[in-house]
């Protein structure tokens, strides 16, 4: 048996995968907030389709759907490689379920800033972290259409043990 360091080990597990690749959209996101939050936004309010959207608000949308491009890209090729559909289906599912975490996040991030009073960008990581667990079972068995029929008998089972 070849010796297997400890990082190849972890590589092996779909959920550390999944840890990494949520990262670094979480990272794209985070980073794209602060930038849009602090640089590039610098009115309070946007006059958007008639409504007024907050700069916090605008800021999660674009940094939000910059982070999503990132995580789809890298799930698809890095955590849930062995799926079967194709990637345009996987692609809009990993949109469908986005669209719904955007909302999630928008509201939590929401109560953190105007009920909690925490300062935006430090209440959009809290947001996201805490829908994240929610999130990998989801995409794993939505959005890549990975059954646990599938992972139980050890059909296309990638994780380590």
């Amino acid at each position: 048996m070849a010796n297997i360091t400890l990082g190849e080990k972890l590589l092996q597990n779909q959920v550390i995968r999944f840890v990494l690749s949520a990262g670094a959209g979480f990272l794209v996101d985070v980073s794209a907030y602060y930038l849009f939050y602090h640089n590039l936004l610098t009115q309070k309010t946007y006059p958007i389709f008639s409504f007024t959207v907050r700069n916090s608000t605008l800021s999660l949308a674009l940094s939000f759907f910059m982070g999503v491009v990132v995580n789809f890209l890298v799930t698809r090729y890095f955590v849930f490689s062995e799926s079967k559909l194709s990637p345009v289906n996987q692609f809009f599912r990993f949109i469908s379920v986005a669209i719904i975490g955007f909302f999630a996040n928008l509201a939590v991030l929401k109560f953190f800033i105007q009920y909690v009073h925490i300062y935006p960008p430090v209440a959009r990581p809290i947001a996201a972290l805490s829908l994240f667990f929610a999130s990998y079972f989801v995409h794993k068995f939505f959005s890549f259409s990975l059954s646990l029929r599938n992972h139980a008998t050890g059909t296309n089972n990638q994780q380590g043990s």
